[in-house]
């Protein structure tokens, strides 16, 4: 296989991350927070969580456990449960940020301990049955059409996407921080924030 042979397929699976995942989520807005308020020791480790979960996750059904995940609907029940629950209480958790004065603070609300922020962007990843349906089988689906040795040039190509686009959401945020400097941006981030998650979260639980 030649450069030029390996280059279509990688640009598609570039163009078809991009397509998937640069759009309003759980991850994503929480990716954003943390980006906003420019710690760096909290958002290398959450971008690198990102990245290489996206990353497992295409592999996962390049190789085919897409097709596992299909027949696992108990599995893709249990996760739906925990997770909306999950985006419900990280909803209501921004939503009284929202309406609390004193976590409208660029210097320290907008901040979380490591901890909290590595558990918090595994479980906004992980505990998201849509991740294994568009990820692994819509992904890993699209990624088998290709050749044998043309789907992983393909799966390079999406994984790429996902390091783009999380660096640039995580580390490119912090442009916004002028913006930021006033509890009134806080306060509609936290509330946009809110609506997604609680929105997503019942959305879950609902079976949507």
């Amino acid at each position: 296989m030649t450069f030029f042979d390996a280059l279509l397929p990688a640009l598609l699976g570039l163009g078809t991350g991009f397509t998937l995942i640069v759009a309003i989520g759980a991850q994503n807005a929480f990716l954003l927070r943390l980006g906003i308020a420019g710690n760096n020791r909290t958002l290398v480790p959450v971008v690198l969580i990102c990245a290489l979960s996206d990353a497992a996750l295409i592999v996962a059904g390049i190789v085919g456990i897409g097709a596992l995940v299909e027949r696992a609907p108990v599995a893709l029940v249990l996760i739906r449960v925990l997770g909306s629950g999950f985006l419900i209480v990280y909803g209501l958790l921004a939503a009284r940020r929202a309406f609390r004065p004193q976590a409208l603070v660029a210097s320290d609300g907008a901040e979380l301990p490591l901890r909290s922020a590595i558990l918090t962007a595994i479980g906004l990843t992980w505990l998201n049955p849509h991740v294994y349906l568009d990820t692994v089988v819509f992904l890993g689906s699209i990624g088998n059409q290709q050749g044998e040795l043309e789907r992983w040039w393909w799966a390079g190509g999406a994984m790429t996407a996902s390091v783009v686009w999380f660096c640039a959401l995580g580390f490119g945020a912090r442009l916004l921080r002028p913006f930021f400097a006033r509890p009134r941006s806080w306060r509609i981030l936290d509330g946009t924030i809110a609506v997604v998650m609680l929105g997503l979260g019942v959305r879950m639980a609902v079976g949507g």
